[in-house]
């Protein structure tokens, strides 16, 4: 599912104009993203939970080269779904 037709599914849902729904759906995800610029996780009530990591400095190998490199500290984003979430998805897969 894309943003837009996730953007479709607000407005059928809520009517309205689309650009407005567009607005709430940029919105949504800009308050995730800024949570976890500022070094916040993120956790949605019946959907999960968005969580930082910060990794350490690692070695690592181009695997094109086989050369070893320094592999430098960063932060990535992990997702938990939620146990509502997990159960629905099961729900629907059998």
């Amino acid at each position: 599912m894309t943003k837009a037709e996730i953007i479709e599914r607000v407005y059928q849902t809520l009517g309205g104009s689309k650009q407005e729904c567009a607005h709430y759906v940029e919105l949504t995800f800009d308050l995730i993203k800024q949570g976890l610029a500022g070094g916040e996780n993120v956790k949605i009530s019946g959907f999960g939970k968005f969580n930082l990591r910060i990794k350490k400095t690692r070695p690592g190998r181009n695997p094109r080269t086989k050369q070893e490199i320094m592999i430098s500290p960063r932060r990535v984003v992990t997702f938990k779904a939620s146990h509502v979430l997990r159960d629905r998805v099961n729900q629907a897969g059998a």
